[in-house]
């Protein structure tokens, strides 16, 4: 069946964002997510990817001097089942809609798949800076424009 897009507003910590989040490998995301509680106001803006009522994917963004700062987080029981590329691409047009440049995404060095997860990144636009940052534009026309420039 297909997935669901829908805004967390507000966002609070819970059930899901602790599985999904909260339960990763170190590594993966900010250790601070291992310490919230359920009921706690989660930072940023989240979005849940439901299939068949079920929580199976987060997206997360924040917005970062006119870009916008993500994270996608999959239920590894939904992996390889397209939930990713599902959370990137809503995650584009969330940045479209607000007129941010950018999409970034830091992978920890820390992260136990980093090569597969770089790989997947480079596979959907993004580029490497020199800050160690992944970066893709969040429009086609801000992608015309970075490719343009000299």
């Amino acid at each position: 069946m297909g997935m669901t897009w829908v805004h967390e507003s507000p966002p609070v910590w819970d059930a899901d964002k602790a599985r999904i989040v909260g339960e990763a490998a170190p590594g993966i995301f900010d250790p601070s997510y291992r310490a919230m509680t359920p009921g706690q106001l989660a930072p940023g803006e989240w979005w849940r990817v439901e299939r068949d009522g079920r929580t199976v994917g987060y997206g997360w963004l924040d917005v970062n001097w006119g870009d916008a700062e993500i994270l996608l987080a999959v239920d590894p029981a939904h992996r390889e089942r397209g939930v990713g590329s599902y959370v990137l691409e809503h995650l584009a047009r969330e940045a479209r809609g607000l007129g941010l440049n950018y999409l970034y995404n830091v992978v920890r060095p820390a992260h136990p798949e980093s090569d597969r997860l770089l790989a997947w990144l480079r596979g959907r636009g993004f580029v490497s800076s020199t800050d160690g940052r992944l970066l893709r534009a969040a429009s086609t026309r801000a992608h015309a424009e970075a490719a343009s420039a000299p």
